[in-house]
């Protein structure tokens, strides 16, 4: 698989996970304090190629990735779920954990195209969904960021991360009914 995209990633054992599952080049941002020549870079790579954000699914990766996005705009995005990034030893999370398949498949679920006019979802859909406040919430929208591929948020966030990738009414009405079917 070639991925036309730059992937920014946080280190060198994130480059060599991501060769290692497909034929792509990538960007380091070295840590969660990015400098300004990495801004400088993702900025070309976008105007180029296009970037996809890749980074680890805990706060030093939001925060890399919030960074970023705020000073590149249109940048793509693709997580990976904590269970799947996680080190055999189960202590530490990274993308450099990942199985070759895992990291495969988040790129492969990476918007390619915005869908358009199919109905906004709004702040009380997440409400009368159980994705904001009460019981079992959380691991709503736990469940939600895999099936959806845009990761775990926060109640507050949820609404933002939706909006970002363009979720359609229509699809975020079958994730719902996916985690219904497991039993939530």
């Amino acid at each position: 698989m070639k991925i036309k995209e730059i992937i920014v990633v946080e280190g060198r054992d994130d480059t060599t996970a991501i060769q290692r599952a497909v034929n792509a080049d990538t960007i380091e941002t070295n840590g969660s304090a990015v400098n300004e020549e990495t801004i400088e870079k993702v900025k070309l790579a976008q105007e180029i190629r296009g970037v996809i954000i890749f980074t680890d699914p805990d706060y030093p990766g939001e925060k890399i990735r919030k960074t970023i996005a705020e000073r590149v705009p249109g940048c793509k995005h693709a997580f990976l779920p904590k269970e799947e990034a996680r080190a055999k030893n189960g202590k530490k999370i990274g993308v450099e954990h990942a199985s070759s398949e895992s990291i495969r498949a988040a790129l492969e679920h990476v918007k390619q195209e915005w869908i358009e006019g199919e109905g906004e979802i709004t702040k009380q859909d997440l409400i009368d969904a159980g994705l904001i406040g009460g019981s079992g919430a959380s691991e709503r929208r736990e469940k939600l960021g895999r099936i959806l591929k845009i990761g775990y948020t926060n109640g507050k966030q949820l609404h933002k991360r939706l909006q970002m990738f363009q979720i359609s009414k229509e699809t975020f009405i079958e994730a719902l009914q996916n985690i219904q079917e497991e039993g939530m």
